[in-house]
């Protein structure tokens, strides 16, 4: 038999009962407070993609500033064939990298990425054999095929394994290994151009092998199993592709123009704009590279195209070189994180069985940009000399910018389930 409990105890029990469900509650509000502990990066698998990215552009830009003396000196061809071997690459990537996206949605990542990677390095080996002209046209076309997929499967690996709150940041980060593969590789093939053409043409082919091998030690993830494809117009993609392809034609007339340009007001050092430019590119994107998941995609695509147009009409209108290079960092600056910004309007618009193809899609328009942009800027420049260019290149700026202010953005609840890696 038990003894009876006090009065002192049952007030207490009944204090204790009271203040049970208030204690829950105030957890409850602290948890609600308190933000959860964010996703881990897969850091090993990063390193494996971009790594990869990295390697596949190091062969691919290594015979770029090789390839006009080959045509010229070796297989007697002009400037229109040393353009249209240069260029050849952008139109199958064009065509092929909603292909390639669509593959990589129903097969899984890895295994289109790997295919490109090793595309890249047949490319590379074929620069060996003696196939002429039109034969270098096809191996160029070839390397488009490899080009669009490795870029493609890798970029949509990438934003499929990142926590969502970083998603743009690491999509910036994947273009950065490419720009820092087309660079190095740039450098690397000018110096191998010193022993001879054979050893340009074997870094193409073994560059790209060390980035397969990079892949191949990543997991395989698991394929989407979507239905993928739709081409050029898949409709997700349309409308920020449209913003990137207006957005390229100004990079178009930087890259083609501005050395001339100053040269025509008296200054030899124009390729230091391109310098900056690419300097703070990449700057922009390991500091701030973030902002597009912090403050949305479409306000960042926004302001990223303000600053591309204003820095292309101080270029337009510099009377010197510092104030150029001024005008290059602020266009840097902008245009660094546009793509990202307007990838994930892409991924929020897209299904995730859809986001490989729509990928693929959306930065087909970069291809059109400058494909259309090329002989566009120069018939200005020829007809209205070269500060037209630039202010062509700010006017397409600024029409990227209305588009992406225009681009709807779907509810927080389905962009948020779409995104789910």
């Amino acid at each position: 038999m038990s003894e009876p409990e006090s009065p002192q105890g049952e007030r207490g029990a009944k204090r204790a009962g009271r203040s049970a469900p208030a204690a829950a509650g105030r957890s409850e509000e602290r948890a609600q407070r308190e933000p959860a502990a964010r996703p881990a990066v897969p850091r090993l698998t990063l390193v494996g993609i971009f790594g990869g990215l990295f390697c596949g552009y190091l062969g691919l830009a290594a015979v770029i500033p090789v390839l006009p003396g080959f045509v010229r000196d070796e297989l007697g061809g002009g400037n229109l064939a040393v353009g249209v071997v240069i260029t050849a690459t952008a139109v199958t990537a064009l065509l092929v990298r909603p292909l390639a996206g669509g593959l990589a949605d129903r097969h899984g990542h890895r295994p289109v990425m790997q295919l490109g990677a090793l595309v890249v390095a047949v490319g590379g080996l074929l620069y060996f054999l003696p196939l002429g002209l039109a034969g270098l046209v096809l191996v160029r076309l070839l390397l488009g095929i490899g080009e669009a997929s490795l870029f493609t499967a890798g970029a949509v690996w990438t934003a499929s394994i990142a926590p969502h709150d970083r998603r743009g940041q690491l999509i910036g980060l994947y273009g950065v290994s490419m720009w820092g593969g087309i660079s190095a590789g740039t450098f690397a093939g000018a110096l191998l151009e010193r022993v001879d053409y054979t050893a340009v043409w074997a870094f193409s082919v073994a560059a790209p092998l060390v980035g397969l091998a990079l892949i191949s030690s990543v997991p395989a993830p698991a394929g989407a199993g979507g239905g993928g494809g739709g081409g050029l117009l898949l409709r997700p993609a349309v409308v920020p592709g449209t913003a990137l392809a207006l957005a390229a034609i100004g990079y178009a007339g930087l890259a083609a123009f501005v050395v001339l340009h100053l040269d025509a007001r008296g200054n030899s050092s124009g390729v230091a704009v391109l310098t900056c430019f690419s300097a703070v590119y990449a700057g922009t994107r390991l500091v701030i590279g973030h902002l597009p998941d912090k403050l949305g995609p479409r306000r960042v695509a926004t302001w990223s195209a303000a600053g591309e147009a204003v820095g292309l009409l101080v270029i337009a209108v510099a009377p010197n070189l510092p104030i150029a290079m001024l005008g290059g960092l602020v266009m840097g600056v902008g245009f660094s994180l546009l793509y990202p910004s307007l990838a994930l309007m892409v991924l929020d618009r897209t299904e995730k069985a859809k986001q490989g193809a729509a990928i693929g899609a959306y930065t087909s328009f970069w291809e059109l940009g400058l494909i259309v942009g090329g002989p566009v800027t120069g018939g200005v420049a020829a007809g209205f000399g070269y500060p037209a260019v630039f202010v062509l290149g700010a006017a397409c700026a600024a029409a990227a910018l209305a588009v992406a202010n225009r681009t709807r953005q779907p509810a927080p609840p389905l962009a948020a389930g779409m995104a789910e890696s």
